[in-house]
Order: structure tokens, then sequence, then C-alpha cells
């Protein structure tokens, strides 16, 4: 059927309407690849009760907007889903989304200017993650689009060059047979300039003991390749059907990368996070760390006091933090990011192994730090954590988030407890996708 694409929407397809029935507004049919304006031949795929997926057929219409994608995987790969999109538009489309989420879900009409920081669109990434499959022959690469099958990749234009040779050299021993079928994924990560490699291997759970020769075939081949890890799958069962993995086996160097950054060294082990986007993490920081412009010396929030970093990971906040602030508190769940924290911190950062929420609970009403910084994972805060915040005493939350629906869930919470948003910056971690990373500055008082 013929149908004209209103918006872009969150998750990478476009929004259309089916022919009314006569009783109202016809379904919403959700279209991946397609751009705001355009009119499209599709065929409907799927159907449910409130909404109906399609495929794109052909553009009858296009938009200005439109280019030729950089990859020839793109829409086969899972990976990116903005490639045919200017990058340009790409901006515009992301803001609009956020403006549509916390208007829509959180019912809050954002009036301050959203600060958009671009990104280079691409060889931006500074670590990737890849399947391992050898049904058929040897394949390195991604899920497929939509599908839990992969798609065989040799090469990725958003990851850094680095990351490219690397795929190279894994192609190079797969092919030679060099890579057992007991290993299933590998997750790379370069450092800050591009010169050094941590690969972590996932193998499952059947006791296998990973091939020494393999370590210095891939030296060998890849000579920034310094360190290596291992780890092994736990087996589902009925109380842990998606088990966690088990602690990663150094095999060779450290286990872990240095990442030098805004004047700080920070340690990252395999399987702890850190930031995916090498061009902008030193802009991420100054943003969250500086607060909104104009506000005390320098654009600093304070110069002293207590700040409190909640899902601190290795630290990526409370390094500068802690050279504006007489006092940081940390605040770390994983044991792998909460090792590094305590590493990577000076002094005079506390560092807490604990849930934010378990926290929050111990201390209750009583926070009353003079800024909270937020970085949750993509589940937000969650209504307890959000309540417990919105309950205390502090003045100040920096709130990082990398989606704006949970971000916005919890902002109607925040608004309802007194916070009002000084400032909204929408930081592009992950150009060619749809995900976008937010950094909001609330106060009240």
């Amino acid at each position: 059927m013929q149908l004209a694409i209103e918006k872009l929407v969150y998750g990478g397809d476009g929004l259309a309407r089916l022919p009314s029935d006569g009783s109202g507004k016809g379904k919403a049919a959700f279209i991946p690849f397609v751009l705001a304006g355009e009119e499209v031949a599709a065929t409907l795929v799927e159907q449910h009760p409130g909404f109906a997926r399609a495929r794109l057929d052909s553009l009858l219409q296009p938009s200005p907007h439109r280019v030729d994608p950089a990859c020839h995987y793109f829409q086969a790969c899972g990976g990116c889903h903005y490639q045919h999109v200017s990058y340009d538009e790409q901006l515009r489309v992301k803001v609009e989304i956020l403006r549509e989420n916390l208007r829509r879900l959180a019912k809050f009409e954002l009036e301050a200017e959203v600060v958009v920081h671009p990104s280079p669109p691409w060889n931006y990434r500074n670590r990737t993650r890849l399947a391992l499959r050898h049904d058929g022959g040897f394949r390195l690469g991604y899920r497929r689009f939509a599908s839990e099958e992969v798609l065989a990749v040799e090469e990725c234009p958003i990851v850094s060059p680095l990351l490219q040779r690397a795929l190279q050299a894994l192609w190079n021993q797969g092919r030679d047979g060099q890579i057992p079928s007991f290993l299933r994924e590998v997750e790379l990560f370069a450092d800050a300039e591009d010169t050094k490699l941590m690969a972590v291997f996932h193998q499952a759970a059947d006791g296998q003991v990973f091939p020494q020769p393999l370590i210095e075939l891939l030296q060998a081949d890849l000579t920034a390749l310094e360190s290596v890890a291992v780890v092994s799958e736990r087996t589902p069962s009925r109380k842990q059907p998606e088990p966690e993995p088990t602690k990663p086996k150094v095999l060779a160097g450290t286990g872990s990368l240095t990442y030098n950054i805004g004047g700080h060294a920070y340690q990252v082990s395999a399987g702890a996070f850190f930031q995916s986007n090498r061009h902008l993490v030193s802009e991420l920081i100054r943003i969250v760390t500086e607060g909104p412009a104009g506000e005390g010396p320098s654009g600093k929030i304070a110069t002293g006091g207590t700040a409190l970093d909640l899902y601190a990971g290795v630290g990526l906040f409370s390094l500068p933090l802690a050279a504006n602030f007489q006092r940081v508190v940390a605040v770390e769940s994983s044991p792998l990011s909460f090792g590094d924290l305590r590493r990577n911190a000076p002094p005079h950062v506390k560092a807490f192994r604990a849930t934010t929420e378990s926290y929050l609970n111990e201390t209750g009403k009583k926070l009353a730090a003079d800024l909270v910084v937020v970085d949750p994972p993509r589940t937000g805060l969650g209504a307890a954590v959000a309540k417990s915040l919105a309950q205390s005493r502090t003045t100040r939350i920096t709130y990082v988030s990398c989606d704006p629906a949970t971000l916005a869930r919890d902002l109607a919470i925040l608004i309802q407890g007194g916070y009002r948003v000084l400032e909204a910056h929408l930081i592009d971690l992950f150009p060619q996708t749809y995900h976008l990373e937010t950094v909001l500055h609330l106060s009240r008082g």
C-alpha cells in the first residue's frame, strides 16, 4: 500500500497511518529506513490490535534529507538505523524525539533550548561486540536487523581505525581455522589514542581451554593487542534463565586498559563499562561536571562541599568532580567497575559498592549533597530512586540519560518534587543510530 511518513519515532522507525475504517484516525504503522515527509510503497508484515509494522518496498517521493548509506551492510545489519539520513537531519530528529518523549510521557514542555553537541559521524566507536559463528564456515559479525541471526561483517564504518584492523585480524585467523567453535563472542576496546587494544572473548560454559597459540597469532597480526581475557558463560537454570557471566579470566597482559582523557587516567578492566564515543568523552565530562553556564566560578556549580556520583562506573565523573569538591561520594554496584573505581579515585573520593536504591535507602532524607550526578543504565532511575531524590535536601541534580522514555518517566517525579530544568544538552554519542544521550541540569529552591 501507499503510505505517507509523518515523522520518525524513538527506535528508528517512521510513523505512518493506515487508511481509517471510518471510526477515527487510522492505525499507526511503523516502517524502518524512511524519513518524515516521504511517500512510500510498503507491505504490512505484522498486525497488532493497536499498531502495525510494515516493510519498505520502494520510495515514491524521497525526502531531500535522504543520502546514500556509507556501508553496504546497511539495512541488513541491525547496528545502524540512520545511515540514509543526512547528519544534520539526524541531529534535528533526535532533538524532536527528545522533546516529544518529554511532552508525551512526562507531560512536560521543554522550554529551554536543547544544546546539541555533534560528533564526527564515522569511525567514532572505541568499543564493539561481535558474534563468532562456525555453522557453514567461519563468520564474525553483528545481529541482522530485527533478527538473532548473525550477519558476517568484514568492515564497519562507525568503529575506530584500530578496531577495524582488529576485525581484519580476527577474520584472518578465523579463515585459517584458528578460532575454535566454543568461542561465541568477542568484545574489542581501544584506548583514547586508538593505539592499544583489549579483547575479551566469551565462550560456552563447557570447560574448554582457550588456545594460547591464538593469542600469539593475533598479537603477531595486531601488535596493538595488549590484553586478552575470556569469560565463560554460566549454564542457565530454572532460577536463573539468563545468568550473569563469570568474572573474566586474564590470559595476556593486565586484563585492563588505561584510558587517558581530560587529564585523568582511567583503568578500565575487562567487563567494566566505559563510554563508547572516543570523540565526545571529554565533552560529556565537561558538560556534566561544569554544570549550567554562568553558575559559579568558571561555570562550575560549586568549588566546595559534597558531590554524589550515583552509577559511578569506573569513576568517569568522580575524578573530575574531585578537583572541585572537598568530598565526593561514588556509588557503583558492578564488582568489576567498582574495582576500577577504587583504583582510579583520589583519597577524598569515598567509594561505596552498592545499588543506588540501597544506598539511598540508607541515607534517606538526610541526603544533602551540593550536587548529585546520576548516570543510570537504559532502564533509568526507576520510581524508588527518583522519589528518594525528590524527597532529599539536594538542590542540584545532573541527569545523564541514554533513553528518553525512561528519562521522561523519572523527570515527571523529579518535577513533582520541585525540580526545574535549567539546561538541556543532547550529546550525540551514537551517530547513524536512533540512540541519543541527554544531560539535564536540574535545580530547585
